[in-house]
């Protein structure tokens, strides 16, 4: 049962999951107040201007990035482009697809800005938990002067420990995750409060547009540069769509507009107060308001906050990874069930590890959130954009919108990306490089990989022989067949598998039962159990069995067996042997693709998880057939 599903049985189940979307949906952007005022600040000053219309220039725009960019486009408009209840980017592109267009360009553009945003999104999965950390150890600063050359060695022992236990699960996590955001959430609320009452102008200033709009207006060049910084206000939005399946759309608003944005925005009229009346505290605000007593207290809070923050990105990372890999995009990886309860919950051992590597490496080579902001938000706006290119095509040919109401609602929501966009690209050099380095080396990946699987597949069916000829031509009394059954795996059950051709060549013996076995994903994250198991009886004892699986679930050849018995075909896996096609792939003299190109396909496919260990097939049953394919 889906989250989504959940919420419909029951009202009294949306405040619990709401609680529960405090820490997983919400704990990206929470962190944001720890460094986004400070940073936004610090841009604005450059423009000379007296400290109050900095302040009050830059809370407005703080606070109608929040609102039309969370608020608006995420939470109120593409929570609803749900793909059975699931969200992010590549379940909006697989909903885009279901419209089954015949118009090729239309569906390069979704699948390229899908992959895009994918991309990137490991780019954001590297930077979040090292500059969230980062800034919340880095209170530590504010406690003692001298405890700063420990802010490093500290972030680091918490990084490698927060990777170290993923292998056990996010259960724990999970159950206090919601309580500490939600107390973490009050705590930065009443601290901005507690300053807002001192001066209560900054209220008024953050909410009216025209304070952020002159500040832009009069300082183009400034106020640019400043965009980029305002936009660490709103880094956590594309997690909120991400992460939606986990609770479904109603808990998600109900926080968000109970708690989460008026905290957020207590706390960011607090930090502008404070600056006013304290000038010299610019340097870190957010723990400067924190009095004295409460210091150690708030500092162990926030940490506790990144932590939660960092573990949302990195499950993110692990549930796009299984995204990618069903949907044909990456290469298949190992994946481990860390619960017996809950499907989503999942470990994968190579992006855990790299994942760690890469946040390690930025930790070390930038040691501050301040210079690491400025390699933060290229990765996000990058995936902002995906999102709603692909929302313009779910309008269009899903939701059969009008032309023009779908480009105007995609071009105020791109305008505004955009723009956000351009203004990170100023931070480029300084950092920003680093996403988009990332962001490119994963689209070629993903390129290569797609486009290789498509060069293979057509290589097989041009010498494919049709499966209902080959029974056809079959001679009862010229071919031995020997008891039990034999199970070959084949992406086209329409086609004769290689492995069967050779099995026939060189043993010259067919089993007594001949099952073709096709594995699909569907463009929906979750297949009906009424519908996973599909038998079709054919001529002299063959059969077509086709699996179904959506794109967040994980493929299982020897449950989905199990389920034929019910439909006419019991199968013993005692006394059944699997047969698989192993492809050696070389080069071919005359490359289908740049020759580079095919040697990075060729090592993709060397890295990826054998098909046994994927489909969970038990690997004593298993035969394996060897061939050498030249792409």
């Amino acid at each position: 049962m889906t989250a989504a599903q959940t919420v419909s049985t029951g009202r009294s189940s949306v405040p619990w999951l709401a609680l529960g979307a405090l820490g997983v949906v919400y704990g990206d952007i929470g962190t944001s107040p720890l460094y986004a005022v400070k940073e936004s600040l610090a841009a604005a000053s450059a423009s000379g201007d007296e400290l109050q219309t900095i302040v009050y220039g830059v809370l407005s725009l703080v606070f109608w990035a929040v609102t039309i960019v969370v608020s608006a486009k995420y939470v109120l408009f593409i929570m609803q482009a749900d793909n059975k209840g699931e969200g992010g980017v590549l379940a909006l592109m697989a909903k885009a697809l279901q419209a089954k267009s015949e118009n090729r360009v239309r569906r390069a553009i979704i699948v390229v800005a899908a992959m895009a945003g994918a991309a990137l999104f490991y780019g954001d999965a590297m930077i979040t938990p090292a500059i969230s950390v980062l800034s919340a150890v880095e209170g530590l600063e504010v406690l003692a002067p001298q405890l700063e050359t420990i802010v490093v060695p500290a972030a680091l022992v918490i990084l490698i420990g927060l990777f170290a236990v993923q292998s056990h699960g996010t259960g724990a996590i999970g159950v206090i995750a919601g309580p500490i955001t939600g107390l973490y959430f009050l705590s930065i609320g009443a601290l901005g409060m507690a300053q807002v009452i001192e001066r209560p102008d900054v209220v008024l200033a953050a909410i009216n547009p025209l304070n952020g709009a002159a500040f832009v207006i009069a300082h183009p060049h400034v106020g640019f540069v400043t965009l980029g910084a305002v936009f660490l206000a709103v880094t956590g939005a594309e997690a909120i769509y991400a992460d939606m399946g986990h609770f479904g759309p109603r808990p998600i608003r109900l926080a968000w507009f109970s708690l989460v944005f008026p905290a957020l925005f207590l706390n960011y009229v607090g930090q502008g107060a404070l600056v006013l009346m304290h000038p010299e505290k610019a340097e870190n605000p957010f723990y400067l308001m924190v009095p004295e007593w409460a210091l150690v207290p708030m500092i162990i809070l926030a940490t506790f906050a990144t932590v939660i923050a960092s573990q949302a990105v990195i499950s993110g990372a692990f549930s796009i990874t299984r995204q990618a890999i069903q949907l044909g995009l990456l290469p298949r990886m190992r994946v481990l069930h860390t619960s017996d309860r809950e499907s989503g919950q999942i470990y994968m051992p190579a992006v855990n590890w790299l994942l760690l590597v890469a946040v390690a490496w930025l930790v070390l080579a930038f040691k501050s959130s301040t210079a690491l902001a400025s390699a933060y938000g290229i990765a996000v706006t990058g995936t902002m954009v995906a999102t709603s290119i692909i929302a313009f095509f779910v309008m269009r040919d899903v939701w059969r919108w009008n032309v023009w109401p779908a480009a105007l609602l995609t071009g105020a929501f791109l305008a505004i990306d955009v723009t956000f966009l351009s203004a990170n690209l100023l931070k480029f050099i300084d950092g920003g490089w680093l996403p988009v380095a990332t962001g490119l080396a994963l689209v070629l990946a993903i390129w290569t990989w797609r486009e290789g699987r498509e060069i293979l597949f057509a290589l097989r069916a041009k010498d494919a022989i049709p499966l209902d000829d080959f029974i056809a031509t079959l001679n009862a009394g010229s071919m031995q067949r020997v008891a039990g059954t034999a199970v070959y795996m084949t992406p086209t059950p329409d086609a004769v598998p290689s492995a069967l051709l050779h099995n026939l060549k060189h043993n010259r013996v067919l089993h007594e039962r001949i099952v073709m076995l096709t594995v699909r994903t569907e463009e929906i994250p979750r297949v009906e159990e009424s519908e996973r198991v599909t038998v079709e009886a054919l001529p002299k004892k063959f059969y077509r069995v086709i699996l179904r699986y959506g794109f967040m679930e994980k493929p299982d050849v020897t449950d989905g067996l199990a389920r034929t018995d019910a439909l006419g075909l019991p199968i013993d896996l005692m006394l059944t042997s699997f047969f698989l096609g192993r492809e050696n792939l070389v080069p071919s003299v005359q490359p289908r693709m740049a020759l580079w190109r095919e040697n990075l396909f060729i090592a993709l496919n060397k890295l990826s998880q054998s098909a046994p260990d994927f489909f969970r097939i038990p690997t004593d049953r298993v035969i394996e057939v060897g061939t050498k394919v030249e792409i």
